[in-house]
């Protein structure tokens, strides 16, 4: 889109404590990096502090445990958040991580207004492809665009959403598939912004877009070609946008994870350079490089700053960013795009006929069609149709296994340890002053955002809002 300016570097990190988090964050910025990117573990992301009997086994190993403010500084300790840009990866409990990054940015004496960053705040690809989903689907709409209204008005430099195809098309989605589900579920958030009063000339300027860049090398590349072109078409001719800025598709890519493989594992290096190849020729804003060791375990420092240098080559060896779309004019690659553009658009004109994204979602629609893609994928490499090297072909006998990264079992017992700490020391008074206003403020459907922040303050931490919440507007059933 723009050769004037590198892509933002933003590799995702974070497993087991804030303070190790901290660590990592700290090696990538010095490694260069350009953005911070945050995991946060399994507990943090549904709603659950590390002395929840239901955290048991899952504290730190997927990602960062946060659980209160106090965490929250740990993470970013010695980094100022003016300096930084920081992407979030959160949707059911996005609100709250907001809450603490708010509460965070004025501990260190830096306004709302100047926090930059990108939350992902995107819900209902939770309920279609990845299952870290807390309350109902009305509910859980309402807090999505309770982030957006309030970063719209507070925090401008903070993207409210990011719109994700990456975990679609990573549970088995086809190409196509991704960007048109993935826009199916972005018109669905934009009509609910509208009939809040959010203008979408102002909104259209802030969301943006989460994809995922797989092996097919062209196929990838006319992807991100064909989904810019459709993305506007839906901003100019179904929600009448007159900003040009707001009709740009502004996206992050990660490589794919689904792709990389356990065994021979150093073949990855060579996936997930040709992954960033395509992202890059297909105009991508923002890059995370997958780590070669991913399909065993999370990262170590040595496969994590590889991958870095990984786009670093690319960006300053290669030439590829001395022109916009370089590939662009390429037969091929017309026709290819062209072809992705038609498949976007029809099924996107089918989800619209069975009502939109949401009907489609509580008709399971979006399920089924990813699961029949998948068992078409899945079969076709099992009957050699597709080769998949080191999987189905060319095997050899493999007796070193790299070294891996894994957590030690005394993260879980520090972060209770830690939380037990906390409640025992805090204003039990003001807990339930604050508590009291977030139940108030969420029966009244007011933004739940302000009482949020001023709850976090007082050390309230994730798990109490969350279940507080749970009493309120119960808990989504997936069978219903």
């Amino acid at each position: 889109m723009y050769s004037r300016k590198l892509w933002t570097m933003r590799q995702y990190a974070g497993y087991g404590s804030a303070r190790e988090t901290n660590e990592r964050f700290r090696l990538l910025l010095k490694s260069g990096q350009t953005g911070l990117s945050t995991a946060f573990d399994l507990p943090t992301q549904m709603g659950y502090d590390p002395d929840d009997p239901k955290a048991l086994g899952e504290v730190g190993k997927v990602g960062v445990s946060i659980s209160s403010l106090k965490d929250m500084e740990l993470l970013f300790q010695g980094i100022p958040l003016d300096q930084v840009s920081t992407s979030m990866t959160i949707n059911a409990t996005a609100g709250i991580l907001l809450a603490f990054y708010t509460a965070l940015g004025e501990k260190q004496g830096v306004s709302p207004q100047k926090l930059a960053g990108t939350f992902q705040n995107d819900i209902l690809k939770e309920f279609i492809a990845r299952g870290t989903y807390i309350y109902p689907v009305p509910f859980s709409l309402k807090l999505t665009i309770d982030i957006m209204e309030h970063c719209l008005k507070f925090s401008p430099k903070i993207n409210p959403i990011s719109i994700s195809g990456y975990h679609i098309r990573e549970a088995g989605s086809t190409a196509e598939q991704e960007v048109a589900f993935t826009f199916a579920n972005a018109i669905a958030y934009l009509a609910e912004a509208q009939k809040r009063g959010i203008s979408l000339e102002e909104l259209g300027t802030k969301i943006s877009f989460f994809f995922a860049c797989h092996n097919h090398f062209l196929e990838e590349i006319a992807k991100f070609r064909a989904a810019r072109k459709v993305w506007a078409h839906i901003m100019k001719d179904k929600f009448k946008v007159k900003n040009p800025k707001a009709m740009l598709l502004r996206f992050h890519t990660q490589t794919s994870g689904a792709t990389l493989t356990s065994q021979q594992p150093l073949n990855n290096l060579v996936r997930v350079a040709l992954q960033a190849l395509a992202a890059v020729l297909g105009g991508t804003q923002s890059l995370h490089t997958n780590s070669y060791d991913e399909a065993i375990a999370l990262p170590t420092e040595e496969s994590a700053r590889l991958a870095l240098r990984t786009q670093q080559i690319l960006a300053y060896e290669t030439g590829i960013t001395q022109t916009a779309d370089p590939l662009g004019g390429s037969y091929y690659l017309e026709s290819l795009t062209k072809e992705m553009e038609e498949k976007i658009h029809h099924i996107l004109k089918e989800i619209e006929s069975r009502g939109g994204a949401l009907e489609c979602l509580s008709s399971h629609y979006f399920e089924q069609e990813i699961q029949q893609s998948a068992y078409h994928y899945q079969k076709n490499c099992e009957e050699k149709k597709d080769i998949i090297v080191g999987v189905n072909a060319f095997q050899i006998q493999e007796d070193n296994p790299p070294p891996i990264l894994r957590i030690s079992p005394e993260i879980e017992k520090e972060a209770v340890e830690r939380i037990t700490k906390l409640k025992n020391e805090r204003s039990q008074t003001q807990v339930k002053e604050s508590l009291a206003e977030i139940k108030k403020t969420a029966l009244s459907g007011k933004n739940l955002i302000p009482s949020f922040i001023t709850a976090v303050k007082s050390s309230v931490t994730l798990g109490e809002i969350s279940y507080l919440l749970r009493e309120l507007f119960g808990e989504y059933d997936l069978l219903f």
